[in-house]
């Protein structure tokens, strides 16, 4: 079978285009190609069109809409989710308008189509005395006690992406008396962030109790399971969702539920209310736009609010007196 304009494209898009010349991260590709695999799985389901006979043609302005639409009603994703697929298809016919510029006009309405404006929600964090709660509870007279407090430890202090934890070496934590862990972000992007001197005596002390400063250990994972194996992305949700449902029965400061972005929030919401400028926490947190990262300045707007209205009496008087109840003021209101 001869393969199609199609599949000819989408293979160097994902295997040649994305690692070779964008040079973004595996995590990117697989999200790409995940989109991808919908797409294909509506067209079966949807359109009755197998994957091996779809072309460049059946990928309509009109078609690429309706799969957006069925992502929404028939899998039940978010409007995030439907506008991070999107973005996929967009990144793909930027890249095919080139490889086939007589479709120029096809590709570029299908990469009009619109990001989805949806609710925005309130940043998730945990206060400061949150995070103290939750750093209590693993048990340190044990090694795997000792490890998760010094895992989660580092994820806050650090402000790290849970991708870029487990991607940690032992050689990325660089000891003194400056101590700085260096972080691969998005697109393999690089960047030194400082620790807190207590974060900094945690790791040294755990490197030294697991060996880790042997010079041919510099390579080993910086964090491991059992196995020795680097850990997961669900297993370190799992060690994050256990302590904060004990903390939560100690403290209700502590949602029951915590994901691990929620540190990296807190640390950015804990900068930010510390006076920190909001450029040094765009670096420090790896965005490459500041837009991304004034999220947290209306999110501490809106906790100086809260606390105003808790630390002052209502002053002003919210109610105002009915007009229709004064006959005097209704006469002056008629005779204008």
């Amino acid at each position: 079978m001869r393969p199609t304009d199609f599949a000819r494209f989408l293979t160097q898009f994902l295997s040649e285009y994305l690692p070779g010349q964008k040079n973004v991260s595996p995590n990117t590709i697989r999200s790409y190609r995940d989109s991808f695999k919908l797409l294909l799985r509506y067209f079966q389901e949807r359109e009755g069109i197998p994957p091996e006979k779809i072309t460049m043609a059946h990928l309509t302005p009109a078609r690429v809409t309706a799969f957006l639409g069925w992502l929404e009603t028939e899998r039940g994703c978010g409007v995030a989710t439907r506008n991070l697929r999107r973005t996929a298809l967009h990144s793909f016919f930027r890249y095919a308008q080139a490889e086939f510029p007589e479709s120029l006009l096809h590709f570029q309405q299908v990469m009009a189509i619109p990001v989805k404006k949806g609710p925005q929600r309130l940043v998730e964090h945990l206060t400061p005395e949150g995070i103290r709660v939750l750093l209590e509870q693993p048990d340190r007279r044990g090694p795997r006690g000792r490890r998760d407090l010094v895992m989660l430890s580092t994820l806050y202090d650090s402000g790290a992406r849970v991708q870029e934890l487990i991607e940690l070496r032992v050689r990325d934590f660089i000891p003194g008396s400056e101590a700085t862990l260096v972080l691969t972000g998005k697109g393999n992007k690089t960047r030194r962030v400082p620790l807190m001197t207590n974060t900094a005596s945690l790791l040294v002390a755990y490197i030294a109790e697991h060996h880790l400063d042997a010079p041919h250990k510099k390579t080993f994972p910086l964090f491991a399971n059992r196995q020795h194996n680097r850990l997961t992305k669900e297993g370190v949700a799992y060690v994050l969702g256990k302590y904060a449902a004990q903390a939560h029965q100690i403290s209700k400061v502590v949602p029951l539920k915590v994901h691990c972005h929620m540190l990296r929030h807190s640390k950015a919401v804990h900068l930010l209310q510390a006076g920190v400028n909001l450029i040094y926490i765009r670096d420090f947190l790896g965005h490459s736009d500041i837009k991304t990262t004034e999220i947290y300045a209306r999110v501490d707007t809106e906790l100086k609010r809260q606390a105003l209205e808790k630390a002052y009496p209502n002053l002003v008087d919210p109610d105002l007196p009915d007009w229709s109840h004064n006959p005097d003021l209704r006469s002056w209101l008629s005779d204008l």
